[in-house]
């Protein structure tokens, strides 16, 4: 446990707070001059879908750490922008399924390339064996939270 307690606090600011931000604004931004306006957040629900289509509210908020309500929320911009489409689950009448649309799915490629040239930026300078550090860092946390 860290002895200095306003380096903890630092520390865990900074890695939850100004990187995650910095990521989502940088994505966004070069997201915006490829002509693809959506933000990060409906991103990573594309990013999903695009992995596989016909998820549920639920399963979205369990990959993306959100509540279902912000999940719910993003879905129905992402249907206000004709990206995606809810289906009612033929299994399960209470729960929705949700499907790419055309334009939905013509974004993958710049949306991929998109988030790669952002990780590509975000990672510029930093050393592979640092790298692997942080994700090991921040794996940690998250299992001793989890």
């Amino acid at each position: 446990m860290p002895q200095n307690l306003e380096y903890a606090n630092e520390f865990f600011s900074f890695l939850t707070g100004k990187a995650t931000a910095a990521m989502g604004r940088r994505l966004q931004k070069n997201l915006k001059e490829q002509g693809v306006l959506i933000t990060a957040e409906q991103w990573s629900i594309l990013y999903y879908l695009w992995i596989e289509e016909g998820r549920t509210q639920q399963e979205l908020a369990a990959l993306t750490f959100r509540d279902k309500p912000c999940v719910s929320r993003l879905i129905d911009n992402l249907e206000k922008l004709n990206l995606v489409m809810r289906v009612i689950d033929k299994e399960d009448k209470r729960s929705n399924l949700i499907f790419l649309t055309k334009t939905g799915r013509q974004l993958r490629q710049t949306g991929l390339q998109q988030a790669e040239k952002t990780l590509s930026e975000a990672l510029n300078g930093l050393a592979h064996e640092d790298m692997i550090r942080a994700k090991d860092t921040l794996e940690l946390l998250y299992a001793n939270l989890k």
